[in-house]
């Protein structure tokens, strides 16, 4: 159990992690702890605004909408990779989400699938918000991963936790799917570095860097998953699952197609906020293309 941190005690850890922090109008007293429960907490949350330019999207973070109040995080990550802090207290950016990831954040072990909506996030998560269009094709700057990686850092040390303390909303929600456009596995690994004192974190290049034409795997047509396919393709698509929290692997994925890569396909489908029939595990080339499964041997 994480008492939250002060206002002080949140500015003073962000700002020794080396981040550039702003302080928004009056945010050491904007909150909705009037609404619920603030603490304790036990991670944080990664979200991406589906917004453009800093000023706005600020604005909007502190001030919320109309039929969602502000403050929607508790800070703002921009394209520069400096921190907005709009909120302290309870904010509405998390929603409601699984008791088994949060669970499993509390125990910092691997994140089951988000298949529920049945616990509430806003009291048990900090929440950021990174200027993002959510489209896959706007960049994330080196700048900003890499004070995602910061803030996420500052707070962990804050608290003494590990990287597996720090999730994206898409593996909490079902439905969600930010942030998109980085490896949140990715991005864990980078945490990780930074907490253990490894050198180069701040300023790697992005944890899910936007590749050239010939580094991802094209997508091979539904006909290829099929029983008894027997590829490098599918150890490393079932890696890029695991990377993304989506395996259902007991032994690590292998060339051989089988119900745990369909169940891991499906998890990953379910991520990206697919229902239904088109949540059958069976890979579709748009699910694929976001995969990027790396060309087996690249």
């Amino acid at each position: 159990m994480a008492e939250p941190l002060s206002a002080a005690r949140l500015l003073k850890a962000l700002r020794a992690e080396g981040l550039t922090v702003h302080e928004v109008r009056d945010w050491r007293h904007h909150h909705r702890n009037a609404k619920g429960a603030w603490g304790p907490v036990h991670g944080v949350m990664i979200h991406h605004t589906v917004t453009r330019g800093t000023t706005g999207t600020v604005d909007l973070c502190y001030d919320g909408r109309s039929d969602l109040p502000g403050p929607l995080c508790h800070g703002v990550i921009d394209k520069k990779g400096e921190v907005h802090l709009v909120g302290n207290g309870r904010a509405n950016h998390a929603g409601l989400g699984d008791g088994d990831v949060l669970r499993a954040v509390i125990a910092e072990r691997p994140l089951p699938h988000d298949d529920q909506s049945d616990t509430d996030g806003n009291s048990r998560f900090y929440g950021f918000e990174c200027v993002n269009l959510g489209d896959g094709k706007d960049p994330w700057p080196t700048a900003q991963l890499a004070a995602i990686e910061k803030v996420s850092a500052a707070i962990c040390r804050a608290h003494g936790w590990g990287e597996r303390s720090v999730i994206g909303h898409r593996e909490w929600q079902p439905g969600k799917v930010d942030p998109r456009g980085f490896s949140m596995g990715g991005m864990r690994r980078r945490i990780g570095d930074r907490l253990a004192g490894r050198k180069g974190s701040g300023d790697a290049p992005p944890a899910e860097p936007e590749p050239g034409p010939t580094r991802h795997a094209p997508f091979p047509g539904a006909d290829f998953f099929h029983a008894g396919q027997n590829d490098p393709l599918i150890t490393a698509m079932g890696r890029r699952l695991d990377a993304e929290g989506c395996g259902r692997y007991q032994d690590g994925p292998g060339p051989h197609w089988s119900e745990a890569d369909r169940r891991s396909y499906a998890a990953w489908q379910h991520k990206l906020g697919y229902q239904g029939r088109d949540a059958d595990g069976v890979p579709g080339k748009a699910s694929w293309d976001l995969l990027k499964v790396p060309r087996p041997g690249k």
